[in-house]
């Protein structure tokens, strides 16, 4: 893509340790494509991303537990080596959470979407997201953030079991504690259980209104909001297949035209002053097709190459053109065009692709030792996984250990908590949503 000014290097910086994020394999591979030096700040042993020959040089991470400062110095003293000024895209939560409260001090020696400093952080927060929704007039699941223990209990018996409980700022979750930044909490017992672990969690837990997944349900929108607030770059989309199965990442998504997404997107970027890389999920009340945001994830999307028009234009791509004043081409969507991968939806990688193209998320013909690599090194994740597995069982037959089963209780009464009775409302009935969402 010869728009992109190739004297412009890109930093990518991933905090986060997942050695099977394809996103990031993604953004290398079309920066690289296009000429652009990349340089890669992430943990990539055992990652297949750091095979690709689209990466220009590979930097060490920020310790685990890098404060802003520990994060600063690192990025500065890439930039030292750099020599030049280079356009700096956050690849996760954390990532982009620190280079906003970072900005002052970066600013110097990166280009940087210009936007208030603390809104990147706002919507990364998911017990912040709810409120910022209610200012624009955006669907959100009922939240509730609970003070203690009893009014954990007390809320989720009253939103409607099963809820849906989340820990805030997921990015905080300290490894190998078991806790993940959603799951389904089915009895007002495993709530308050949950609650209890908020300290070790780093952050607030919220409880709120569960939307059962389902079939067209399942919608995301990627975009970047370039210096005047236009969405370019994305676009609305469905996940097909999700990994874990109803709750889990895109492993099948595909680009799919809808009106609805994209103006409740819209609306609240322009609301915010929102500048920069975004990727939102919704999903759709089955009963008046109203969408209700679920995440606002301040950075790419992991499968934000589904979105990859007909001038080549992507997320990346247009952050890179528009911090360096490079007019972003106007090309043509590609509704129909799907995203596989392949390590979670196999089957669906062999079949033949659909009319409208597919892009796999680790093979390439122009980067194949990536796609290779993968699947060896996912072998060997996932027999870990099990042998751990298998070994935890054993130990807790061997000490006569069994698992213990939370059965559902009666509701607790009113008067343990002092919470205020939380409405359910799974949808407001809106005939106008209905017709629009029947049109799709």
């Amino acid at each position: 893509m010869s728009h992109l000014d190739t004297r412009v290097p890109a930093v990518l910086l991933r905090i986060d340790r997942n050695p099977f994020h394809h996103g990031t394999l993604g953004a290398v591979r079309s920066l690289g494509r296009a000429g652009i030096d990349v340089h890669l700040v992430a943990e990539v042993t055992g990652s297949p991303v750091r095979e690709s020959r689209f990466v220009r040089r590979l930097h060490p991470p920020p310790p685990p537990g890098a404060t802003a400062g520990d994060i600063a110095n690192a990025l500065l003293g890439i930039a030292a080596h750099i020599e030049r000024p280079a356009v700096l895209i956050p690849m996760d939560d954390a990532s982009a959470v620190a280079v906003s409260r970072l900005r002052a001090e970066l600013a110097p020696a990166y280009l940087l979407p210009q936007q208030p400093a603390a809104v990147p952080e706002r919507v990364a927060d998911k017990a912040e997201l709810a409120g910022l929704c209610a200012a624009a007039d955006v669907p959100h699941p009922v939240t509730v953030v609970p003070d203690s223990a009893a009014q954990a209990a007390s809320a989720a018996w009253r939103l409607g079991l099963p809820v849906m409980a989340k820990w805030s700022r997921p990015w905080l979750l300290p490894s190998g504690t078991g806790l993940r930044s959603t799951v389904v909490v089915r009895s007002p017992q495993e709530a308050r259980e949950l609650y209890l672990r908020s300290e070790e969690a780093g952050s607030r837990l919220l409880l709120q209104e569960f939307l059962p997944p389902g079939t067209d349900r399942d919608w995301f929108f990627h975009g970047y909001a370039d210096r005047s607030g236009a969405l370019r770059g994305g676009g609305p989309g469905r996940k097909l297949c999700a990994w874990p199965r109803g709750a889990g990442l895109t492993a099948v998504g595909e680009w799919s035209p809808n009106p609805k997404v994209r103006t409740l997107a819209e609306r609240l970027t322009s609301q915010l002053g929102y500048r920069g890389i975004l990727d939102l999920d919704f999903r759709r009340c089955d009963t008046t097709g109203r969408y209700h945001l679920l995440d606002f994830n301040p950075r790419p999307g992991a499968q934000f190459r589904l979105f990859t028009d007909t001038a080549g234009l992507d997320v990346v791509r247009a952050q890179h053109l528009d911090l360096t004043h490079r007019p972003l081409p106007d090309g043509r969507a590609r509704p129909g065009r799907t995203f596989v991968v392949e390590n979670y939806a196999p089957l669906t990688a062999l079949r033949r692709a659909r009319p409208g193209g597919r892009e796999l998320a680790w093979h390439a013909g122009d980067d194949p030792v990536p796609g290779r690599a993968m699947w060896s090194l996912w072998a060997a994740h996932v027999t870990r996984r099990l042998l751990g597995r298998l070994r935890r069982i054993g130990a807790a037959g061997a000490t006569g250990v069994l698992p213990r089963v939370v059965r559902q209780g009666p509701p607790p009464p009113s008067s343990l908590t002092g919470l205020p009775e939380v409405p359910h409302v799974p949808c407001a009935a809106d005939p106008a949503d209905d017709e629009k969402a029947s049109s799709r």
